[in-house]
Parts: structure tokens; sequence; C-alpha cells
């Protein structure tokens, strides 16, 4: 037994916007657009319309927080869920390598939910979503590589992140935060089942990990009491989701290394995954002259958990099953370029070529990429072509990681490409967005972006 949750509890509490780098406040405003953009590009993608009629039903029909898909306003439990789930669908939004967490969108949602019902400051989600990132990609680290092997880091982990970044708008203690780490990692689920039947639940995950998430925050501040040790007690979340769980992760290198700088942007519109080896064969394919049609087999050397979330999906039967696709991926690379958003809407399950592309590739466990993940992900392809000529490349930075990263400009069309998919605002809504991301520092209060009293 450690006492390295209370350590995070304690730098939690302890934490000022006057703390943080000005560097990791960039960062910080880069990962709100980005976010934003992935739950405006789930407008009208299903399963998201489900989401929002249970917020219609179950939830009030007016408040202080917004569900971004609908322009309507509801109670800042609802607008967490709906916009959480919104921000996972098109498979566009962050993830943290080391701890394979998705924290965006469980942090954003539950914070600028908050917010906006508290009145709260830019500053003052800019706080609580870096609190948010810090001690979500801590204790996902912490559960180790045995836990992402079943359980999707994000639905579980990311209820604890996100009861932190409302805990934070909320004034919590080190006591508090105790207490709502607690009630927040007994709610935690989210099992990678879904990939066999190419099910809806990964959306579920998210929805339920940012409202579930602010439940404790709001709970804990009225009193509820939580498991004191809830990662690392005999009976906590290590206990019973980890084989490998080091609680000595909860408290690394906390003031001084700031985690959420580690955030890696997503290029491609499919699991992070498939990007190592897709940035990969584009390399090959440059530097070589390919076509696709004279490939005759490619080989991607991947990481365990590669095989695990990938390897289930051999012939996809929905979009979102080809995002998990490896064949799918690669082909929609070789065949046209690119596997953006409406690559895999027009091609992904229709287009006979990048089907036969699909068959050509195989994974193959390789340990030098087994042994860096998830530090690093590092992209490996060996294409053979039809006269049997073997070409390899290797890929150390994907596109979108920290050391690879994408400049402001870069995010800022990124943007324009999600919400132009589904049309959700305008082209004068989107630059008012952009500025608003850009200008978050500074703002005094959380206006509703796009709903109109």
């Amino acid at each position: 037994m450690t006492n390295t949750t209370r350590a995070l509890a304690e730098f939690l509490a302890e934490l000022r916007y006057e703390d943080i780098p000005d560097a990791v406040l960039d960062r910080c405003e880069e990962l709100f657009l980005d976010w934003l953009g992935s739950a405006l590009a789930g407008k009208d993608y299903a399963p998201i319309p489900i989401f929002e009629r249970f917020a219609l039903l179950m939830g009030p029909h007016a408040g202080k927080s917004e569900i971004l898909t609908l322009r309507t306003s509801t109670s800042p439990y609802f607008a967490a869920f709906v916009n959480a789930a919104a921000s996972h669908v098109v498979e566009q939004d962050d993830l943290h390598n080391s701890s394979v967490l998705h924290p965006g969108t469980v942090v954003f949602p539950a914070v600028l939910a908050a917010a906006q019902a508290e009145g709260k400051s830019g500053r003052e989600l800019i706080v609580a979503a870096v609190a948010g990132y810090e001690a979500g990609i801590r204790i996902g680290e912490s559960l180790g590589r045995s836990h992402y092997t079943i359980f999707h880091t994000t639905g579980t982990v990311g209820t604890l992140a996100a009861a932190v970044g409302v805990g934070k708008l909320l004034g919590f203690s080190s006591d508090d935060f105790m207490h709502a780490l607690g009630s927040a990692g007994t709610q935690a689920a989210g099992l990678w089942e879904f990939l066999r039947d190419g099910a809806d639940s990964k959306q579920l995950h998210t929805a339920k990990a940012a409202a579930d998430g602010l439940l404790a925050a709001y709970m804990t501040a009225d009193g509820l009491t939580g498991a004191q040790r809830i990662i690392d007690g005999k009976q906590g979340m290590a206990a019973g989701m980890s084989l490998d769980a080091d609680p000595e992760c909860l408290a690394d290198q906390l003031g001084s290394r700031w985690a959420l700088k580690e955030t890696s942007f997503k290029f491609h519109a499919s699991c992070r995954h498939t990007h190592p080896a897709a940035d990969a064969l584009l390399a090959v394919m440059e530097r070589e002259g390919l076509d696709y049609s004279n490939i005759s087999a490619v080989v991607t050397p991947v990481h365990q958990a590669a095989i695990d979330v990938l390897g289930p999906v051999d012939e996809p039967s929905t979009v979102h099953q080809a995002k998990f696709s490896m064949g799918t991926v690669l082909g929609l690379i070789a065949v046209h370029g690119k596997a953006g958003l409406e690559e895999f809407q027009t091609h992904a399950l229709k287009d006979e070529e990048v089907a036969v592309f699909r068959r050509l590739v195989t994974m193959r466990l390789d340990p030098e990429v087994n042994e860096a993940y998830p530090s690093k992900w590092i992209g490996k392809v060996e294409v053979t072509t039809q006269n049997g000529q073997v070409h390899q490349a290797t890929v150390r930075d994907p596109k979108g990681d920290p050391e690879n990263t994408l400049s402001r400009t870069e995010l800022e069309h990124k943007f324009r490409r999600l919400v132009g998919f589904s049309g959700a605002v305008d082209e004068s809504e989107s630059k008012q967005l952009v500025a608003f991301s850009w200008g978050l520092r500074e703002l005094d209060s959380l206006p509703m972006l796009l709903t109109h009293a």
C-alpha cells in the first residue's frame, strides 16, 4: 500500500493557474479546439441521435449547460453525456500514448458543462482541464498495459479524470478529491468486447465517463463519501482491473512533468493503433513511387495491444468498425492517399479496390515495437510488390505526436474539416469558435457557444 493517491489529491487541490507553464496553457487551448471540432463532427452521426433523444427524454428541457450538437440547453449531467459521446464517434479526438487514454473526450465535456452552469471563467476551465488530464493520465499509466487488454481505459479512467476536472471547478480540497475519486472509481466501466459486433458501446463509455465523473464531483460537494483507496486498495481498481499496476505512477513528477503537453492529436480518422502503420505506408509508397495496384502484400509489425484491439475486426460491417480494421485503413491510404472522414464514409465499405487491399494486409507482433509501447508508438511496414521486391519503412513519431505535432494552422484546418463534414456550423460560426478557443484564457465567463436563449 502506498500514499500516492493522497499525493495526487494534494497536488490537485493546490494547483493554481499561475503554476501552469505558458506552453501547457497554449496546449490546453489547442486541445480544447480539437475536442470541440470532434464534438461538432459527431452531429447526426450514428448513434449520437440516440444519446440526444435520451437526454431530451430524461433531462430538463432547459438549463445552464449546452448540448452542442442540438444547440439546446440542459443540465450539466446531460450536456456532458451527449457532448462526450459526440466527440468520440468520428475517431478524431486526442490520445495520450503511455496511458492509452483519450482525455479530451471525457474531461472537456464535463468541465465545460460545469463551467457554464457555475459561471466560471476561461482560466478556471483551463485549470480544471489541466487537473483532469494530469490525474487521468497518471491513473491510466498506473493501471498498466494489462488493464487495456480487457478494459477501454477512456471509459474506466475517464470517469476519474472527469470527476477531477469538475472537482477543481468546485474548489475541492485534497480530502474532497479523495472522496470524488472513490465515487468515480466505483462507477468506472468499459469493455472492449463491443468491437467484435461493431456495437455502439464506445460512445456509451465516454458519455457515461464524463457524466458519471461530473456526478461524483457534484455529489461529493454535497457530502457523499467515497473509498479512500479506490485505485490501489485491496479491492480497488488495480486489484480487479490490472495485472501489472504501479501505484507509484500516480505521483510521477507532479508539478514538473506536465502530461497534458504529451497528448497527441489524431491525424487519420481511425483508431490510433492504425496511425503508425498508416504513416509508414504513406512514407514507403512516396519514397518508392509505388501504386497500390503493384502491391501484393503488406505486413505491419505492431505491438500486442494493436493485435488485441484491431484483431477482432476481419471484415468490417459498419464505418465505425472499419476504423478498427488495419487492412481497411491501409487500403484507404493506399488507394485514396488518406484515411479521413470523407474517405471512410464513402469508400471504407463500398470500394472494391479498398476491400481487395484490405485482404493483403496482415499484422505481426514485433519485439521492438512491442517493447517501446506504450511510451512510443512505432510504425513499421514491409511492402511486397508484384515483382517480388520488398520495401520497408519505419516511423518513430507518427503525425500528431508531440515530436511531430500539428501546428495551430493545421489544427484550424482540421477543425474546419471536422465541422464541414457534419455541417454543424457555418463558416462564420467556425471562425468565431476558433477565435473563442484561442482566447479561452481571457474569458470572464463561459457562454453558450451555439445556443441562443
